[in-house]
């Protein structure tokens, strides 16, 4: 052991194997490879900053590359009670067929950490936060301006609209600006307060979950307005048309969360966002719980199916009108404009799986926090 010195490097090399299901088990449970961990030790004392690595080998069948598994240490909480985790500091992971090596400059207890599917790098987790923060705060100050600017200059927001579905465009747009507002601003709080306190924490978290909630009503709103526009042109009348889409879009998603949260509060509160290397996860107020995951999920594919479904019938418009008026350009432009509109983008979010991982996520954050300021583009032009 080279820079362990004379004494130390003549004393006995101790080994230990461990294969257990419940030593080592960190805040997050994560799982070793084959539930082997391996210890070294030299007798004399503790053992550190090594010029020349230990190599240490774990066999395996499995398909494992450094996206998945990474070789770590067993590193003891700090405080007296807390559980310890699992750090690569020291350590560099190579992969060869049926064996991982881990190079480290330490010895104490170590192990393959087997990454859950869908883990970042602090890198990209890193990058993902800086384009999401600036994206939100963009789409956040050009929503306000637009809302601001139309509710005080533009003549078109100023008199009173009929309640026809014709005449509740601009109004059904003004609603789902105010609530992307609302979504960017909650979001860039739950991610700016993270360790605030576990109340004022699960505050945020029901209101970034209703204003989600709320968003994709809207986007839903926006959909069945639009079929009414170019699919039901005549003789489609709805009494108090804005009052039940507002009912439908504001309300519902409200009450739900509000349920939520007065009967079971611990659905939200802080998520962790766990990282591959190092254990520098980040922390947001959100939900916490796997079944309410899933029904936002559910919820968000079935408007989305919707709209995508709508989506299409406007391009089969639009093709036929293209054919006859030859306006393409004009054309195409108007369907960006309402892929943006009925949040299409948001689809993205099943995507999340294998190679298309990296790329889906940030595709799905650029779109998405700037689905505000882009809206708001297509508004105004």
């Amino acid at each position: 052991l080279e820079g362990a010195g004379t004494q130390e490097a003549e004393q006995k090399l101790v080994c230990i194997y461990i294969h257990s299901h419940c030593i080592f088990q960190d805040a997050h449970n994560s799982s070793v490879l084959d539930n082997t961990v391996l210890g070294a030790f030299l007798q004399s004392g503790h053992v550190a900053g090594l010029s020349r690595p230990v190599e240490i080998q774990f066999g395996h069948d499995l398909v494992l590359d450094t996206s998945n598994a990474t070789c770590v240490f067993w590193k003891p909480g700090d405080s007296v009670g807390s559980t310890g985790s699992w750090s690569r500091e020291g350590c560099k992971t190579t992969h060869s067929k049926g064996t991982v090596t881990c190079h480290c400059d330490h010895l104490t207890y170590f192990a393959v950490l087997l990454l859950p599917e869908g883990t970042l790098s602090p890198t990209q987790l890193a990058s993902l936060t800086y384009i999401s923060t600036i994206g939100c705060s963009l789409s956040a100050a050009s929503t306000l301006c637009t809302l601001l600017l139309c509710c005080f200059f533009s003549s078109p927001c100023s008199h009173s609209f009929r309640q026809g579905p014709r005449d509740s465009t601009t109004r059904i747009h003004l609603n789902l600006l105010a609530v992307l507002l609302l979504l960017n601003c909650s979001f860039l709080m739950s991610t700016l307060l993270p360790t605030s306190a576990e109340g004022l924490c699960q505050v945020i978290a029901a209101l970034l979950h209703a204003s989600l909630l709320c968003t994709l009503a809207w986007m839903a709103a926006e959909a069945f307005h639009l079929l009414l526009l170019l699919v039901k042109v005549y003789n489609v009348y709805i009494q108090h048309y804005l009052l039940k889409l507002c009912l439908f879009a504001w309300g519902l998603p409200t009450l739900v969360v509000v349920a939520v949260f007065v009967f079971k509060r611990d659905v939200y509160g802080h998520h962790t966002i766990i990282t591959s290397g190092d254990y520098n996860n980040a922390t947001m107020c959100w939900i916490t719980t796997s079944p309410a995951y899933y029904a936002t999920l559910c919820y968000a594919g079935l408007i989305l199916l919707f709209n995508t479904l709508v989506l299409g019938r406007v391009l089969m418009i639009v093709w036929r009108i293209q054919q006859q008026k030859g306006q393409a350009r004009k054309d195409w432009v108007t369907v960006l404009g309402l892929t943006c509109l009925l949040g299409i983008t948001w689809g993205l979010a099943f995507f999340s799986f294998g190679i298309f991982l990296v790329p889906q996520i940030y595709l799905f954050t650029i779109l998405n926090s700037l689905q505000g300021f882009f809206v708001c583009l297509w508004y105004v032009t």
